[in-house]
């Protein structure tokens, strides 16, 4: 297996990840997806993920913008005594800046699943996905009917299909699950647009049956998310619903190592993490940018951040174009500690830019297939991190440009 956060060998301890079954491969949990009316398409647009464990430890962390969808602002409260025993997803509108009426609908959502479930509403997470400023009474009713027909369906092979119903621009629903010594970590993502930290533009739901507290939960979900769905940086554009939810049911009666425990989530991570990058909207390149030898890590990321958001490096890749100028202009618009004519730049395994100036020809550089890597020497230090992104496309442009028609 390969990090997809780092580029180096993933822990061999773990089992190889799966995506066959996500948030129900852990024992004590039940899922659903299915189609109560919000999308044109008639896709499936609603889910649900209850916990039936003997526990029903929780933490999340959600999107640092300040302009927040209503979901957001309600399950931070919920989250904040760490019990949670349900979340409900919908993909057919973000119920973000929808005023009053909107907030009430996420108070009415959880009451509908707590009534359902025989829970309180302030154990119920709830998140949301879609076009920003939807959330009228239509919409209320259809999410209320949603409740009803995924506690219906709620079964522990669901899995699959509450990944499927929270897909949006997606193209292919996004599972990832590892197993070690008797218990397991599972999730589910979604996004492929309005990716950048913090986190990106997601909803992620991840389970595990291990027997874990609230803070172990919170304090490795903040370690794994850092390095994997906080580096995923497609399109620079921040979102008002991101949220990342953990839960721990507890069923398996283990407790593993924090350590351990830290492993298989943040391999899970990675995995949603590589999966988003490669279903990014309109994308024909998975770019990883690898910034070494970085005096600090702030400044490994700060670096590797630059170049990710930079539309004429990002243009040139899509042109099959190796223009490591792009590439240094990039890097010399941060405080990041260097000197420009000491960095090393390599595409593809090409070293093109040896202490800021020319080495090997470009047209060495094969830059036609997908994955395309992008190393970025400081010389200064001995840290390093990896930021994924895409190219900037005719497709982007064009999918953006008709979202909310």
């Amino acid at each position: 297996m390969t990090d997809a956060t780092t580029g180096a060998d993933a822990p061999t301890s773990l089992q190889s990840v799966s995506d066959a079954e996500g948030v129900t491969a852990a024992a004590g949990f039940r899922a659903a997806g299915a189609t109560a009316g919000l999308k044109a398409s008639g896709t499936p647009d609603v889910a649900l993920v209850v916990n039936d464990g003997p526990q029903a430890a929780v933490a999340a962390v959600f999107t640092s913008n300040r302009a927040q969808a209503h979901p957001v602002i309600w399950s931070r409260q919920v989250v904040g005594d760490g019990i949670a025993r349900a979340v409900f997803l919908n993909s057919g509108g973000a119920n973000c800046f929808t005023g009053a009426f909107g907030f009430q609908t996420t108070h009415m959502t959880a009451e509908a699943v707590g009534e359902s479930l025989g829970i309180g509403a302030g154990d119920v997470v709830v998140c949301s996905t879609g076009l920003i400023g939807r959330g009228d009474q239509t919409f209320r009713d259809h999410v209320l009917h949603g409740v009803a027909l995924t506690t219906d369906a709620l079964s522990e092979t669901g899995g699959p299909d509450a990944a499927a119903a929270i897909m949006t621009t997606d193209t292919r629903a996004k599972q990832a699950s590892v197993s070690e010594d008797g218990w397991t970590v599972g999730g589910m993502a979604k996004g492929a647009g309005m990716l950048a930290p913090g986190l990106a533009t997601m909803l992620v739901v991840i389970t595990t049956d291990a027997l874990l507290t609230s803070d172990e939960l919170d304090q490795a979900l903040r370690a794994a998310t850092r390095v994997t769905f906080d580096r995923v940086d497609s399109d620079g554009c921040m979102s008002t619903n991101d949220t990342v939810v953990l839960m721990s049911s507890g069923a398996s009666g283990v407790t593993p190592e924090v350590g351990d425990f830290q492993e298989a989530l943040t391999v899970v991570c990675a995995d949603l993490a590589r999966q988003l990058q490669q279903d990014a909207e309109g994308a024909s390149h998975d770019i990883a940018i690898h910034v070494v030898n970085a005096a600090n890590e702030d400044d490994a990321v700060t670096v590797g951040r630059s170049v990710a958001r930079n539309n004429l490096f990002k243009a040139a890749v899509f042109g099959n174009d190796p223009n490591w100028g792009r590439v240094l202009a990039a890097i010399g618009t941060t405080d990041a500690e260097f000197d420009p004519y000491a960095v090393d730049v390599s595409m593809n395994g090409v070293r093109v830019c040896h202490a800021g100036a020319p080495d090997r020809p470009i047209d060495e550089v094969d830059l036609t297939p997908r994955d395309t890597d992008v190393l970025i020497d400081l010389g200064v230090g001995p840290y390093s991190a990896t930021i994924l992104t895409n190219d900037l496309t005719h497709d982007y442009v064009h999918e953006n440009s008709a979202y909310s028609s």
